[in-house]
């Protein structure tokens, strides 16, 4: 019984080895005449096609048609294809009768992620695929700005478990990473952000986010806060939206360069009163102690010249009384001299003597 045993495995261990040397063989005459390509689409959106997936090909060189079998490199094939910031994943085979089929999935992508000016999305890989107007996908948006040790998949775990939640996912419209202790998130209430701290612990933060919300919210108003910080434990802070901020005034060095203004008032170290470039307006008398008016004598003021007045009337000449100047100042000048009338004596009456 055993000998009839190791007979017919040897005999099918032969027929085994005669097929397979058959079928290579048979392989190696065998030519490809046919592509058939299969796009797996985990969404609704579909911006792998076939056509797209042929044209890549030819871009690449990869001549597959009137080739025999043997003389194909389906690894080759896809890790051409895989280079396509288009495509997920790419799965090649040969099919009956020269057919080589080839199975395409497209990127999914998990976020959308702004730049600076630079906008592209990120597959769960950290594929990248450049945003274009030909393709949207509606997936959570996040800003900042990225390196490679810096990398927005770190948010990865925290996008997904807002997905889960229903609440949260039509609560979070955006992410904002500003660095790694500082991660905001953009509410769909308007009015204030939410500053999460780091990308850890999250489902307690939400908590006390909700928490926040429930209590407090309702009382203050929904404008009374701009910023919730929830990234220390078991506390919330919140920043009051009409605070005062001390404004600082920056220092401009162009203002260094300027003309001064002359008709500005500037005032020294040593001077007593402001000095006026434009004007000198005469001002009024200080009153200082008699040695500073000893020590600076004040000039002797100036009269105006007499203007010519009405001709004197004629007086006896015992009632005319010579004109006293003033003591101490100059005598006033005099009016231009002008002829006179000669004096006439009065003629003694009868009578008299």
């Amino acid at each position: 019984m055993k000998i009839f045993r190791y007979i017919l495995l040897i005999v099918l261990t032969s027929l085994m080895i005669v097929g397979i040397l058959w079928a290579r063989d048979k392989s190696r005459d065998e030519v490809c005449n046919e592509i058939r390509i299969e796009v797996i689409n985990d969404d609704s959106t579909h911006f792998v096609t076939p056509a797209g997936v042929l044209e890549e090909m030819d871009r690449k060189h990869i001549i597959v048609k009137g080739k025999p079998v043997w003389q194909i490199n389906v690894e080759d094939i896809e890790a051409k294809l895989s280079e396509s910031q288009y495509i997920e994943s790419v799965q090649c085979l040969f099919e009956d009768g020269g057919c080589l089929k080839i199975k395409v999935a497209q990127i999914v992508p998990v976020m959308r992620v702004f730049d600076g000016d630079d906008s592209y999305y990120l597959n769960k890989k950290g594929k990248i695929m450049r945003a274009n107007t030909t393709f949207y996908a509606d997936v959570p948006i996040v800003e900042g700005h990225f390196t490679k040790q810096f990398s927005p998949l770190r948010l990865l775990p925290m996008i997904k478990y807002v997905e889960s939640d229903s609440s949260l996912n039509a609560l979070v419209t955006m992410y904002c990473m500003r660095d790694s202790n500082n991660i905001f998130i953009v509410p769909s209430i308007h009015g204030h952000v939410v500053n999460m701290g780091r990308c850890d612990n999250f489902a307690n933060k939400f908590a006390k986010l909700k928490l926040f919300y429930k209590k407090v919210m309702p009382v203050k108003g929904w404008m009374y806060y701009d910023t919730i910080s929830v990234k220390w434990n078991h506390q919330i802070v919140a920043t009051r939206r009409d605070k005062v901020v001390e404004r600082v005034q920056e220092y401009n060095p162009e203002d260094d360069e300027q003309a001064d203004d002359p008709g500005t008032m500037r005032v020294s170290d040593n001077s007593r009163a402001p000095v006026n470039k434009m004007t000198r307006e005469k001002q009024a008398p200080s009153t200082t102690p008699a040695a500073t008016q000893a020590s600076s004598p004040k000039p002797a003021e100036s009269k105006p010249a007499a203007q010519p007045s009405k001709p004197p009337e004629k007086k006896p000449p015992e009632q005319a009384a010579p004109a006293k100047s003033p003591p101490n100042k100059p005598a006033a000048a005099k009016p231009a001299a002008t002829a006179k009338p000669a004096a006439t004596k009065p003629v003694a009456k009868p009578g008299k003597k």
